[in-house]
């Protein structure tokens, strides 16, 4: 029988969207934990950042940290008693919720669009909502990458190694269509997160069939699961634009310009895609988001 931890347990949130520094506002991990490292040039169309973390828990307390899915795609190294497990976590629009206690340590590369199938020759559909073994993808050489990563003396090392496995195993890519799911990713996240499938298409001078398999080739998800994460995310980055403390946002209004059919609708995907309403969601982050206090207590 396990052993309930001999303190509460507490709660906190990460969050890093693209573009996002180390921590987003919404973040609730110490930043003083995570370390973010420089990704090569040759590698920067497939890895978008690259970070380090590590954190000792007292004996007795665990935390539950909740991750808001992103829907990118993760080479995860844990580091634990002189073990390195290497995994690569598929792309989900479902949060992460992970126990904490101990002694935490580990590495996490994010991947762009299209580098399953640059690096491990996969489809992204074929990883998506599951974690696979690193020796299930990797060949020759690269997947000796655990042994190496444990005799590494320090993070910036073990990085320094996870690049080289990486750029070993990089195969040529069909640069047309890298160049076209760019824009696929591009239009949805930057305000065509409400267009159709077939509207996305003739935005981008492609057929409805040709994006839904470059979705899944590439991305992992469908158009309408990317669609979804797009709306979340610009409601939570036109409340991070909200600075004034006294001014509570029109959640009617913000709902219709982020695509949302009503504030019910709002509501439920937020909760479906992050576990949270966005009032709770608001409330958890009370003391390290920019959003003004007033918006925390508008949505339950």
């Amino acid at each position: 029988m396990a052993t309930r931890p001999a303190h509460p347990t507490k709660e906190r949130l990460f969050l890093r969207l693209d573009g996002d520094p180390l921590c987003a506002p919404e973040t609730t991990v110490p930043a003083s934990t995570l370390r973010a490292f420089a990704v090569p040039a040759a590698l920067r169309p497939l890895v978008a950042h690259v970070t380090a973390y590590e954190e000792h828990f007292a004996d007795g307390h665990e935390t539950v940290e909740r991750v808001l899915p992103d829907g990118a795609s993760r080479l995860i190294v844990a580091l634990n008693g002189g073990n390195a497990e290497v995994q690569v976590a598929g792309a989900s629009a479902s949060p992460v919720v992970l126990a904490m206690r101990g002694h935490m340590h580990g590495i996490s590369l994010t991947l762009r669009p299209g580098a399953s199938l640059a690096l491990f020759g996969v489809p992204a559909s074929e990883l998506a909502n599951q974690t696979v073994p690193w020796d299930a993808l990797a060949r020759g050489t690269p997947r000796q990458l655990p042994g190496t990563l444990v005799d590494a003396g320090s993070d910036a090392r073990r990085v320094e190694q996870l690049f080289v496995a990486l750029g070993t195993m990089r195969r040529p890519t069909d640069l047309r269509m890298q160049r076209a799911i760019g824009s696929v990713a591009y239009t949805t996240a930057v305000g065509a997160s409400s267009l159709s499938t077939r509207n996305l298409a003739a935005e981008l001078g492609l057929s409805a069939r040709r994006v839904q398999q470059l979705f899944a080739s590439h991305l992992g998800l469908t158009p309408g699961v990317w669609r979804r994460l797009q709306r979340m995310h610009g409601v939570l980055r036109r409340l991070r634009a909200n600075e004034s403390p006294r001014h509570t946002p029109k959640w009617t209004q913000l709902a219709l310009d982020a695509g949302y059919y009503d504030q019910a609708h709002l509501v439920n995907e937020f909760r479906e895609l992050a576990g949270l309403t966005p009032g709770e969601l608001l409330r958890s982050v009370s003391h390290s988001s920019n959003t003004p206090a007033g918006a925390r207590d508008s949505l339950r």
